[in-house]
């Protein structure tokens, strides 16, 4: 009887170590399943076309064949050295961060409005930073071609009002741009900075306000270090969205106003290059993806020097 038992007790307790075992490595197992579909998706959505995308970069372009495989560097060469790339690459990247700087300056005391301000009118505030992006951007640019046209309503009411006597160029320049593209980043700068501004406790900026300090330095030395993560976050999205804009620029800018992604359109579909398109592609997204991770670094370390 003792032998049974303890041959029992062995039974159970090895049983239930193999439960324990199998309970601890279960949820891997069933988070693996999980991210194993979504990888195999996103792999084939993003990596598949970036491979081809690479590898049609490397061909030479043919007139009469289309292109002609090869493992040519040649089109990076054209990418990166012909003067005409280089005014377009550079034209885009300061467009971004002009468009970067504006979003982040202007969205920021929204942004801490809406992080601040109670019910009900938060959850409206809300819905009204979420209702641009409803609309979609050739929309929104189509709007603004209306108002600020030659004989949009800007111009007609200046006219009527007898304050112009000739309609002010007011799109087809870099300002109309600048100006677009940040109207239509600029819910994304609001809301992912509102999001980090919720996690500040108001009871610091009471307690530097108790100490003496006026507004403008609790700002200074209290929410915007603290917000700084928040900061980083819009802005990479919000250059990320401004290097690769195509509706905004082609239609407030015109045909005399180059950015990249409008530049990479035209050699896919005008000019039929697609070798030359393809490398311009990977140009664009290597550029945009090295400015952001030093951008975010130098943030980064920035943040962390302020907090300390």
């Amino acid at each position: 009887m003792v032998t049974h038992s303890a041959r029992g007790h062995r039974e159970a307790g090895s049983a239930a170590r193999k439960l324990n075992l199998a309970n601890s490595q279960s949820p891997l197992g069933s988070a693996a399943a999980l991210v194993l579909p979504a990888t195999i998706l996103m792999a084939a959505i993003l990596i598949a076309p970036l491979a081809l995308l690479l590898r049609y970069s490397l061909n030479i372009y043919s007139p009469t064949e289309l292109m002609i495989e090869a493992l040519s560097p040649s089109n990076y060469v054209v990418a990166i050295s012909d003067p005409y790339y280089q005014g377009i690459m550079l034209t885009t990247l300061g467009v971004a961060l002009v468009c970067t700087f504006a979003a982040i300056v202007l969205g920021f005391p929204a942004a801490y409005t809406l992080a601040r301000i109670g019910s009900p009118w938060k959850a409206w505030l809300t819905l009204l930073t979420f209702f641009p992006l409803m609309v979609g951007g050739v929309v929104r640019s189509a709007g603004w071609l209306m108002l600020l046209g030659n004989a949009g309503v800007v111009n007609s009411v200046l006219k009527w009002a007898g304050l112009i006597s000739a309609p002010l160029e007011l799109i087809y320049t870099p300002g109309a741009v600048i100006f677009g593209l940040t109207t239509v980043v600029l819910p994304y700068a609001i809301l992912t900075l509102a999001s980090v501004i919720e996690s500040v406790p108001r009871s610091l900026e009471e307690a530097a306000v108790n100490l003496g300090a006026r507004p403008p330095a609790v700002f200074r030395r209290v929410v915007l270090p603290l917000a700084i993560p928040g900061v980083v976050a819009a802005s990479t999205l919000i250059f990320i969205l401004c290097m690769t804009a195509y509706a905004t620029p082609v239609l407030l800018g015109g045909a005399n106003f180059k950015m990249m992604t409008p530049a990479v359109y035209d050699q896919f579909v005008s000019t039929t290059n697609w070798p030359l398109g393809a490398a311009l592609a990977i140009t664009l997204l290597a550029v945009t993806l090295c400015l952001t991770f030093i951008g975010t670094a130098l943030f980064g370390r920035r943040s962390r020097h302020a907090l300390r």
